[in-house]
């Protein structure tokens, strides 16, 4: 069973940009944990951009952002250098954390099914306790109500 919301996400380190990547390394601050189906894809692109884009009113909210997809970190690297991102990118090649908040779903792509990530943003709160999810996210997606979620939090 994915994690449900009012839950605590258990702790895991994953390779990522800048390094490892550990969950419990945030505690005290507002995680926003974003899934993403892949690396330089126009759909990904567009939201990637606009975490960066709003990235400074996450801060401000005392909330740190973290993309997270199947992509390998030298992928992950380009992409953030490419994109200009200010945030960490984490590289789940063996589908740990996806299985954990339960975002690997058959799509249909080019009218063939897939498996593959559905596009989906987690909140958490400054103990690690997940609070709001916000799943099958569309492109533009929903990152301005993300931000007023990290605020009323």
């Amino acid at each position: 069973m994915p994690i449900a919301v009012d839950q605590p996400v258990p702790d895991f380190t994953a390779p990522a940009t800048g390094g490892d990547f550990t969950l419990s390394s945030l505690r005290g601050k507002k995680v926003v944990l974003f899934f993403y189906p892949k690396d330089n894809t126009p759909g990904c692109t567009t939201e990637s951009l606009q975490f960066r884009d709003l990235y400074a009113q996450f801060k401000k909210a005392g909330a740190e952002v973290i993309g997270i997809s199947r992509d390998s970190v030298k992928s992950h690297d380009n992409f953030k250098a490419k994109l200009d991102l200010p945030y960490t990118l984490v590289s789940d090649s063996d589908e740990a954390i996806c299985t954990l908040f339960g975002v690997i779903k058959m799509k249909k792509m080019y009218g063939k099914e897939v498996r593959g990530i559905e596009r989906s943003t987690f909140l958490l709160d400054a103990k690690g306790v997940l609070r709001r999810e916000f799943r099958g996210v569309k492109v533009p997606g929903p990152v301005e109500q993300i931000v007023e979620a990290v605020q009323a939090l």
